[in-house]
């Protein structure tokens, strides 16, 4: 077989066959937000600084972060963190399951993936919406 026979067989394969056949799981959505919703918490972080901060400085900074989080896209960003935190301590929680031996099955493992996200929407709104009420709406 000549060099360029060989490339161009070579050329005609799938890099990877099996990623033509495969899908995601749940635990592997599980795991990839897991990392994200962390990496996204450093942001979140810094936003409540930036309040705490302000808290501090005077009541002019501290009103106008206020009206920035009181707006529709600053509502949008906290509902975000808001739900990042609670999954990210969901999927901690699941970690730490592991980390004890127990939970470890294929099946298992799937359950708790989506335990974390239905109790991480479910945490999320109940946290909105206690805080709405006491509040007093929006």
């Amino acid at each position: 077989m000549s060099k360029s026979t060989a490339t161009q067989t070579a050329r005609a394969r799938p890099l990877s066959p099996h990623l033509s056949v495969w899908r995601p799981t749940i635990t592997y959505v599980m795991s990839f937000s897991h990392r994200a919703t962390g990496a996204a918490l450093y942001f979140g972080t810094l936003l409540v600084a930036a309040w705490l901060i302000t808290a501090a400085t005077s009541e002019s900074a501290f009103n106008t972060v206020q009206w920035i989080f009181g707006s529709w896209i600053g509502r949008i960003v906290l509902l975000g963190y808001t739900w990042a935190l609670m999954h990210h301590m969901l999927g901690g929680l699941r970690h730490f399951m592991w980390d004890t031996g127990t939970a470890l099955e294929k099946h298992t493992a799937s359950k708790l993936g989506w335990a974390t996200i239905i109790g991480s929407v479910t945490l999320t709104i109940l946290i909105w919406a206690v805080g709405l009420a006491v509040r007093g709406g929006f």
